[in-house]
């Protein structure tokens, strides 16, 4: 089995009686062993779960504190033979003092524990601070216990003997689980100005496992979970937080019992509070992806190996493997969530497109205001890519305050267009107020075909892109003659495919679409139809919102073959490159996370083939355009080399002046053998 870079993790929140050790040590059995069913690797539980966090004043009580050491035992009982680890709340006297604790167990031993470092002034009456062990004094407390041996290393630890077993007490402990690295802080440590998980991090921790008890009051949740997507998104960690429920005493305060599991600022499991039964929440963390990511990020790359802080607080922790993740089969289920249109989620849709479209206006409006020119020129098409450059432009001259005749937009029909797109692009033209042209490039195309003396039957690339070029060379001269510059059309999902005429289509003065993919163009034009266009009256009663719904509505085409017999588009693009959805979503794993074609096709199964449901997709057919993928993006590169200017949108982009720096002759054959 493969784990694709994933682990799987939950986050338990069972039902407590207050000092009933016995209770509440079966009922952590009970929901670790339906983890284990679920192939979960790392179980969570809330802080002091073995006792209940709301005993008060019988932490004070020998019994009590016993009585959670022999849960442990029992836990370590249940655990041996499995290969899951468990990190579990108990109170943990040591050298007079009590400590908060995280105990991580495996496969029946205990693979050390962890204190709590910021206590509070109510905790303080019973517990004392991990800090203890953070202090000189405590440097070199107790040896190191790795693999049965006992070794000396610089460091702040303690050795203690804790339910029959000789382990490690320190907060500065990571954990190790096959290609996982986790570390633990408990409660209040993530609400610190500096939380120990932000150390955690730099030394290379993947996950955050924070075992809490807090209390809920108005607003509460919102304020934590907006705590724990920025944190965790901030570090680009895993972090897995599960708190006290139903259970625990509410003479003073409720409990409301919140789980939750995200990645990198996105919440990818949690469980509903309040509940009066046990619950639990599972999901498959991406640690290959956290890794990519923080192979870019400046705040992991910049720490310098001496001389910081951090790299002097990197000779105070213990690395200890612990073993290998539970075998999991993440091809039978995957516990997240995967997105079929990255670039377009429907989380907050508007937001986005209202962002974007900002974005692309400002860049814009800096171009030609910087370099004094009197006009924008675009090539309209009726298609979504020139719609959109166009909105844009009108848009950004409305801003500036000048008029829209300034914007000279050219219709060029040639040998494949269609009365279908002609009429959309002469109607907005006409709608939006732009000074429109016609310019015909079937004469100059003919005369061009009998210079070169190609034969205009043949309908190959030289027929095709002699076209694109000609209309390039039209919109260049206007550009000379209105002493203005040619805005492109071409998008982030044809720049990333090759799919543009080089020196074609594929050069302009400013390509305001360059950071835009295919998948999101269709969803900008229809928001600016229906928030900026509304209402306002086009040609022959049709209004401008219903010519750009109509443009939405109009298959993708270049529109470089002769029509059919009806005069309908022949030339569908996503017949001959595949279909775009597929492409972004290839883009944009590949791109962003540096995934590999396996993976790629393994994430495209979970998207486009939802369970219960007709696939979108077959197999056969996302390896079919994974392959056209691999093969044009590698080949097609040299076009990316000297793309024009353009505004980068989003997280992905092409640009090869700081985005996508890739040689033009790089080989294909590593990723094309992965597919085969």
């Amino acid at each position: 089995m493969k784990n694709y870079g994933f682990i799987r993790t939950a986050a338990a929140v069972p039902t407590v009686r207050v000092a009933d050790v016995t209770y509440n040590t079966a009922e952590i059995c009970r929901l670790a062993g339906e983890a284990f069913d679920k192939e979960v690797s790392l179980i969570t539980f809330p802080e002091l779960s073995l006792t209940g966090c709301s005993c008060g004043e019988l932490f004070g009580q020998s019994l009590l504190v016993k009585g959670a050491e022999d849960g442990v035992r029992k836990i370590l009982e249940f655990s041996r033979g499995k290969a899951m680890t468990i990190a579990v709340g108990a109170p943990v006297p040591y050298r007079s003092r009590l400590y908060s604790c995280a105990v991580i167990i495996r496969n029946g031993n205990i693979k050390g524990i962890v204190p709590k470092t910021y206590i509070n002034a109510e905790e303080s009456r019973w517990f004392a601070s991990g800090a203890d062990f953070l202090s000189k004094d405590a440097r070199n407390d107790g040896q190191l216990l790795c693999n049965g041996k006992d070794t000396v290393r610089e460091g702040f630890f303690g050795e203690i003997r804790y339910a029959g077993q000789r382990c490690n007490i320190s907060p500065n402990m990571l954990f190790a689980a096959g290609h996982c690295t986790f570390a633990v802080e408990l409660g209040n440590d993530i609400w610190a100005p500096v939380p120990p998980s932000s150390f955690h991090i730099l030394q290379g921790a993947h996950l955050i496992l924070n075992l809490s008890s807090d209390r809920e009051v108005l607003m509460r949740h919102r304020y934590r979970n907006e705590l724990l997507k920025q944190h965790s998104a901030k570090t680009v960690s895993g972090y897995i937080y599960t708190s006290a429920g139903f259970g625990e005493s509410t003479q003073d305060n409720v409990y409301a019992g919140a789980a939750s599991i995200w990645e990198n600022g996105e919440l990818i499991a949690e469980n509903d509070r309040y509940q009066t039964v046990s619950s639990m929440v599972i999901a498959d963390i991406d640690i290959e992806k956290l890794e990519g990511l923080r192979r870019k990020n400046a705040g992991f790359r910049s720490l310098s190996p001496s001389g910081t802080d951090a790299s002097t607080y990197y000779r105070l922790y213990d690395r200890r493997n612990i073993g290998d993740a539970v075998l999991t089969d993440f091809g039978k289920k995957l516990y997240r969530h995967v997105e079929p249109h990255p670039f377009v989620p429907s989380e907050d849709l508007d937001y986005r497109c209202r962002e974007i479209l900002e974005i692309q206006i400002a860049g814009l409006i800096k171009r030609v205001s910087h370099i004094n020119c009197q006009s924008a020129v675009i090539g309209i098409s009726g298609g979504l890519d020139s719609t959109l450059a166009l909105i844009v432009a009108a848009l950004a001259f409305d801003r500036l305050g000048w008029s829209r005749e300034r914007i000279v937009t050219v219709t060029m029909p040639g040998f494949g267009t269609t009365v279908r797109t002609k009429s959309n692009a002469t109607d907005l033209m006409e709608a939006l107020g732009t000074t429109s042209r016609e310019i015909s490039i079937v004469a100059a195309c003919e005369q061009h075909f009998r210079d070169i003396g190609h034969d205009s039957s043949r309908h190959d690339a030289t027929y095709e892109n002699s076209q694109a070029r000609e209309r390039t060379q039209i919109l260049m001269d206007i550009a000379n003659q209105t002493n203005g510059i040619v805005v492109g059309t071409g998008d982030l999902s044809e720049l990333a495919l090759g799919w543009a005429t080089y020196n074609g289509d594929h050069m302009s003065m400013y390509g305001v679409n360059a950071g835009v993919p295919k998948t999101l163009v269709r969803h900008l034009v229809k928001w600016a139809a229906e928030n900026r266009f509304e209402g306002i009256a086009g040609k022959d009663g049709r209004s401008v919102r219903e010519i750009l719904l109509d443009i939405v509505d109009t298959p993708i085409s270049p529109e470089l073959l002769p029509a059919n017999e009806k005069g309908e588009i022949q030339q569908v693009t996503e017949d001959l490159v595949g279909p775009y959805e597929l492409h972004d979503f290839f883009i944009y794993n590949f791109m962003r996370y540096g995934y590999s074609p396996e993976k790629i096709f393994f994430l495209a199964q979970k998207a486009f083939q939802a369970e219960g449901e007709t696939p979108a997709y077959d197999d056969e057919t996302i390896l079919k355009w994974l392959k056209t993928f691999v093969r044009r993006f590698f080949n097609q590169q040299f076009k990316r080399s000297c793309m024009p200017d353009g505004p980068k949108v989003g997280s992905v982009g092409l640009s090869p002046r700081g985005d996508w720096s890739m040689p033009s002759d790089a080989w294909s054959t590593l990723f094309a053998n992965e597919i085969n």
